[in-house]
């Protein structure tokens, strides 16, 4: 076939280019397309490769000459049904489509019942909406490429490395979530092993773990005193957080129930503990003190009432004390629990388990993780104990580096 046949011939018929089972049909309305016949099983099939206005005998060629190599290779191999396939997943495919926002909303959802409090749905969706969705949020997901994600990671990556690092981590849940469901195929293009590991520097390279701001434990006695002081419930709250070594979000929910006064315990459910893990602490003699008075005047299900009449403490109520009230913006709440952690090591002889433990702590040593079966309750009480009277001892101001509040701008 030349050209010029392709494009003078008007007479109906089916005429072969001669290699590759190629052929050029031309209708009795004078419509021109090409063909590719085969065999497969002992049947001749025809597969249509397009018009002649749309493809060009050089392209027509083409496409034969690849159809036929892969019969050749593979005598199994069927060109229609393939077609066939291809086009119903494509559809699949664009019937499934969804956008990378619509996903994560999807992801969310789902998981915000696994999360202990509404703030950290909250979080996820406006650490997306801030630094995914201006690049990736109306993708559809199956576009999204290692390069979008490089792209929109790299502006933080150096300056904001350890919130880089969590936008990665949560665009990779979600695209973990979406190749569960289908929604695209191939692999996830965040993971970073083998691969954005080959395209970012290491956060721990360009990182330093910075703790949040502790009082030195020796200025605890101190500090008790002054906050003894205040005889309102974020005062007590903070004393008793204080004294129990606990989370904010612990001391905040904590509910009468959870107090067994006759064991002098207070037994934290597991829905609230970072560690999705029930937590015992032994209670000492202030601390019992604490939650022997308030509950003489108590008001709600709550152990530190809030404004509400059925609701406890704030989140920011133990922090606003301390930072305004008290005069201390350098130091956190959570702080205090590190307070407690270095005095342990500093100034007792207490295991390292048993003080991991006092805290609810993660223990990585196998041999030393062997003694969470047991609640270490007597160990850990005699801890407390050591802890209430070290807060209760004045120290000598030769023991004590000098150290100087912070005033607060007006």
């Amino acid at each position: 076939l030349t050209v010029l046949f392709v494009k003078s011939e008007k007479k109906s018929g089916r005429y072969s280019d001669n290699q590759n089972n190629l052929y050029l049909q031309v209708s009795k309305s004078g419509l021109k397309s090409w063909i590719f016949r085969y065999s497969i099983h002992d049947k001749r099939r025809e597969m249509g490769l397009g018009r002649i206005e749309n493809v060009t005998l050089q392209e027509a060629r083409k496409k034969a000459s690849q159809l036929y190599q892969e019969i050749k290779d593979n005598p199994g191999f069927d060109p229609i049904t393939e077609h066939k396939q291809k086009k119903i997943a494509a559809q699949l495919q664009q019937n499934n489509a969804k956008t990378f926002s619509e996903c994560a909303k999807e992801f969310i959802e789902l998981k915000k019942c696994e999360w202990t409090s509404a703030k950290h749905a909250r979080q996820w969706t406006s650490t997306l909406k801030t630094y995914a969705y201006p690049t990736i949020g109306n993708m559809v997901i199956q576009d999204i490429t290692s390069e979008h994600i490089k792209q929109l990671l790299k502006p933080i990556w150096l300056t904001k490395t350890v919130t880089a690092e969590r936008v990665l981590n949560r665009i990779k849940q979600v695209l973990n979530y979406s190749l569960a469901n289908k929604y695209h195929s191939g692999g996830n293009v965040a993971r970073w092993t083998g691969h954005l590991d080959q395209m970012l520097p290491k956060p721990r390279k360009i990182t330093t773990v910075k703790h949040l701001p502790a009082l030195p434990y020796k200025h605890i006695h101190s500090f008790i005193s002054q906050l003894r002081k205040h005889q309102f419930m974020s005062a007590y709250a903070l004393e008793f957080t204080i004294l129990t070594a606990a989370r904010t979000k612990e001391i905040i929910n904590a509910q009468w129930s959870s107090i067994d006064f006759e064991e002098r315990i207070w037994r934290i459910p597991a829905e609230m503990m970072k560690s999705k893990r029930p937590h015992e602490v032994p209670l000492n003699g202030r601390a019992m003190e604490i939650v022997t008075d308030l509950k003489q005047n108590q008001t709600n299900d709550f152990i530190f009432a809030g404004l509400s009449k059925s609701g406890g403490l704030s989140t920011a109520a133990m922090d606003k004390l301390l930072h305004k009230k008290m005069n201390y913006p350098q130091y956190t709440v959570h702080g205090f629990r590190s307070c407690f952690r270095d005095w342990a090591g500093e100034e007792t002889d207490t295991p390292q388990y048993v003080a991991e433990m006092a805290l609810a702590h993660k223990i990585k040593n196998k041999s030393e993780a062997a003694y969470r079966r047991g609640h270490l309750m007597a160990k850990r009480r005699i801890l407390m104990n050591k802890w209430l009277e070290y807060i209760n001892t004045p120290i000598a101001d030769s023991q004590v580096l000098p150290f100087k509040k912070i005033a607060l701008k007006e």
